[in-house]
């Protein structure tokens, strides 16, 4: 027996992207919405995501464009005094299940149905009881989960171990007892940071760390991605600055370290990795204080008092607690139109911040009716992994943004997702004229010059 839904939309996957475009979607057209997720709520990943992580920029650059998350406050102590407030995973995880309940059910615009798996053509089952759905009517499909991350929980460690060796998850570090004489923290991106910070600010020694970095990551200052138009447009204006004077896109990140943009931990090595999730300089200087740093390749195989790497092996304790942080996270697959024939499929669009670019999607959807003026206007822009995609990005994106029509542009800067948005309160502000004029002064000959870095001129 297959019960038979009528909606308009059905978007699959309750997660950032998916609530996002969901919310802007309902908020501009009277629509009907089935909502599907596997989880047994909204929120994606952030419901297997480790107890101790923090969102990695300013809270209210994340979530949907009606409901702020968190209260828009600037730290007032601690070693982030004068940055935004940053939400912890229990906080967004309450977040979306209140915009959930109170804004997307509430509405009477949108069905929610958890714990079901999406089985195509819309169609769906509920993993709990077997029931069967499929969504008719005009019934357009939103793909949600094109880029959902991997996050350790749910992804198997990418190395195999030997049964007398104890190896767990990143979030399981929290249940450890019996402290190991030493931890190998196998990973090289935000969640590795987190881990080691969390370590150390328990009080594990640096010198029982054994840090398995096979590529070394580029960080943004935390200082220098902050709702602030004056820092927003600031810091743009050094990235297209360095773009016009580097030869190479490592020249370029190196040249924003300069300019206190980018981080890297270990300033004798030039890295390979440009994810480029922020890092606080109090967060910096604890991972510094970790010496044992392996970079022989991905870590293979553990062996009880042994790694086996790509290019070598390591002694570790024969104790050694092996903490899991590589799953790979973002996820790279090819770039496709937004609006498909039968899908839309949400991609980051301008400034690469995937909740706002959501919600730019859910926006346009309500409010144009041609897919091709939809994907001119909103051409997807990829997540970076190295340098040279990064450039890319940042091409894709500022061209976007730069030709976006005034009611797109009205639109967001009404939205506090977006983080070139200039609040009304600050528009004849001296400082964001002038920060703005600097980037204009450089956005010309800085877009070229990445355009040709990154292979695309």
């Amino acid at each position: 027996m297959v019960e038979v839904l009528d909606a308009d939309y059905l978007v699959v996957g309750a997660g950032a992207s998916g609530m996002a475009f969901t919310d802007a979607l309902i908020a501009h057209a009277d629509v009907g919405v089935v909502m599907v997720d596997r989880r047994y709520g909204a929120g994606g990943h952030w419901l297997d995501a480790y107890p101790f992580v923090r969102l990695h920029q300013a809270s209210s650059f994340y979530g949907v464009a009606s409901t702020l998350l968190g209260d828009g406050r600037l730290q007032q102590d601690g070693p982030e005094a004068g940055l935004h407030e940053r939400a912890a995973a229990p906080e967004i995880c309450a977040y979306y299940d209140r915009v959930l309940r109170e804004r997307l059910l509430r509405s009477g615009k949108v069905a929610f149905y958890p714990s079901c798996e999406y089985l195509g053509e819309g169609r769906f089952v509920s993993r709990l009881s077997g029931r069967r759905y499929e969504v008719g009517g005009r019934r357009r499909v939103v793909d949600a989960r094109y880029l959902s991350p991997e996050v350790p929980a749910t992804t198997p460690a990418p190395f195999g171990a030997a049964d007398d060796v104890r190896v767990v998850p990143v979030g399981d570090l929290v249940k450890v007892a019996g402290a190991p004489s030493e931890y190998v923290i196998a990973g090289s991106g935000k969640t590795a940071t987190d881990a080691c910070v969390w370590l150390l600010d328990n009080g594990v020694d640096p010198g029982d760390i054994c840090w398995v970095r096979p590529r070394d990551p580029w960080m943004l200052d935390r200082a220098a991605v902050q709702p602030d138009p004056v820092v927003f447009y600031g810091t743009a204006a050094d990235i297209m600055q360095a773009a016009e004077a580097a030869t190479s896109p490592d020249e370029v990140f190196l040249l924003l370290e300069d300019a206190g943009v980018m981080l890297r931990i270990d300033r004798s090595v030039v890295p390979t990795m440009a994810k480029v999730p922020t890092l606080a300089r109090w967060e910096l200087e604890r991972l510094r204080t970790i010496d044992r740093v392996v970079r022989l390749g991905h870590l293979r195989h553990v062996e009880r008092g042994r790694l086996v790497l790509d290019d070598g092996y390591v002694a570790v304790a024969p104790d050694a607690l092996v903490v899991h942080c590589a799953a790979s996270g973002l996820r790279y697959p090819p770039l496709v139109p937004v609006w498909g024939r039968e899908t839309i499929t949400v991609q980051p669009i301008q400034l690469g911040f995937a909740c706002f670019g959501a919600a730019l999607a859910g926006y346009v959807e309500a409010t144009l009716d041609d897919d091709d003026v939809k994907n001119r206007l909103c051409p997807p822009s990829p997540f970076s992994d190295t340098p040279a995609d990064w450039a890319r990005q940042q091409v894709l994106g500022a061209r976007a943004s730069l030709t976006a029509e005034p009611r797109i542009r009205d639109w967001a800067e009404a939205v506090p997702l977006n983080p070139a948005r200039t609040p009304p309160e600050l528009a004849g502000s001296a400082a964001v004229a002038a920060a703005k004029n600097r980037f204009r002064q450089h956005v010309g000959p800085g877009m070229a010059k990445l355009a040709q870095l990154a292979g695309m001129s």
